[in-house]
């Protein structure tokens, strides 16, 4: 792989689709030989979820693969902050899961209500269980509101987090659109891990790109609770490019921690404080107020045993079977696989080592060694995008980077051609998923 330039690699990702970009990075898949059927449930069926069961479908057809999402149409993360800037509707990040039934995997639309490891079922909000030989969590995230004093769920109604795309994204967008000309808005960057790592600031571009248009008089803070952030020099750079960043006139100030912590909210008020921690409070008047908190796992992989102290799920890499839990598989965002990101890519991208994983586990065979890719575009305006790619292989049982695989945008690139990237890239990743894309 390290004989493979970045841009090729970047070109392969974003224009050939996610099959071909882990073909290239190695992955293997499991052979035809000794198929062994088995039943296999998937409860999530975002980037992670929707992935595993597709393709837990196509290497072993006579595998029964339920899948279980609540919604019937599941909005993206990635491009959510296209909707919220208004560059995009809704409709744009809109997947069904139709093209996923027609190959052969069940889709149940309910909620799990509880795990039972030793029996091998799930029980469903709607009554009733079902069993499995192996079970996959792709939950995602929840959030940690006991780290924001005066932010709680109910508190989202007012202050958006927009950290799970759907009503959020839609409640986000509309204040934005509400807000006076001269106004300000403030966005709380939570800290490590958390979802999608550039998403706070490739909000911030783009809702700057509005503002430039639409309200030139507004204002954008961010309240980090890092020191430092994904891309940042490539943002800073973006940001003064376009908005005045690090000059008197700039209309997207930065504010790392610890003065930029936020340790408490006035979500009526709109009000955030920030810098206790370095024991100067400061108070941060919004007009819209976007608060993204410290994240962990979701409830239900709480409730299914799998997460330790940390609040997320240690896992086996070489499979991704939680190594609390027996049989119990954890993808995407909720699964420990560092340095691999909380990130769209790299949940598909988990989810295949872990669909080829549990074929062969099946047929009493084990994994074979895997590779990992990820790649992450972001927006800085609708024309000038930035990305950073990486390739992973299992080192001494722990994932670790590929070195002089991937890279970030380098000094002169074609800030224009990696925006038509971005979009390239979703359009393949999510056929891939979903087979909804162009």
């Amino acid at each position: 792989m390290a004989s493979v330039s970045r841009r090729n690699f970047i070109r392969l990702v974003a224009g050939a689709g996610a099959t071909s970009a882990l073909a290239l990075a190695g992955c293997k898949t499991p052979t035809e030989s000794g198929k062994a059927g088995g039943h296999v449930v998937v409860v999530g069926g975002g980037f992670g979820g929707a992935t595993c069961a597709r393709y837990i479908k196509k290497f072993d057809p006579s595998v029964k693969v339920t899948l279980i999402e609540a919604d019937e149409v599941y909005y993206t993360c990635p491009g959510s902050n296209w909707v919220i800037s208004g560059m995009e509707g809704m409709e744009s990040i809109a997947q069904g899961f139709g093209k996923i039934e027609s190959e052969g995997v069940e889709v149940v639309h309910d909620w799990v209500s509880s795990v039972d490891p030793q029996a091998r079922k799930v029980n469903l909000k709607s009554g009733g269980s079902m069993g499995y030989d192996r079970l996959v969590l792709s939950p995602g995230i929840d959030f940690r509101y006991d780290t924001i004093e005066g932010y709680d769920a109910q508190a989202t109604g007012i202050v958006p987090h927009a950290w799970k795309a759907g009503p959020q994204t839609e409640l986000l967008f509309k204040q934005l659109q509400a807000m006076p000309d001269g106004g300000t808005f403030v966005i709380t960057a939570p800290p490590n891990p958390f979802r999608c790592p550039p998403g706070p600031y490739e909000r911030a571009s783009l809702a700057a790109h509005y503002f430039k248009t639409a309200k030139p008089k507004s204002k954008i803070i961010i309240l980090d609770s890092k020191p430092k952030f994904s891309k940042q020099g490539l943002f800073t750079a973006g940001w003064n490019t376009f908005y005045g960043f690090g000059t008197d006139n700039s209309m997207i100030d930065w504010i790392p921690a610890p003065d930029g912590a936020v340790t408490r909210v006035d979500a009526k008020k709109k009000i955030a404080y920030a810098g206790g921690e370095s024991g100067f409070e400061q108070e941060f008047e919004a007009d819209v107020l976007n608060v993204i908190p410290a994240q962990k796992a979701a409830v239900i992989a709480e409730a299914a045993g799998v997460v330790d102290d940390s609040g997320w799920c240690p896992v086996d890499p070489k499979s991704f079977e939680s190594t609390i839990m027996k049989n119990i598989h954890v993808i995407g965002d909720s699964s420990i696989s560092s340095p691999l990101p909380k990130s769209g890519y790299a949940a598909n991208s988990e989810a295949k080592v872990a669909a080829a994983a549990i074929v062969n586990m099946l047929q009493g065979k084990a994994p074979d060694e895997p590779t990992y890719v990820n790649t992450c575009y972001s927006l800085i305006t609708p024309e000038y995008g930035i990305s950073v790619a990486m390739v992973y292989d299992l080192v001494d049982g722990k994932v670790a980077t590929v070195e002089g695989a991937g890279g970030l945008s380098p000094k002169g690139a074609d800030h224009s051609l990696e925006a038509l990237y971005t979009r390239n890239w979703y359009d393949n990743v999510t056929a891939d998923i979903w087979g909804t894309g162009t």
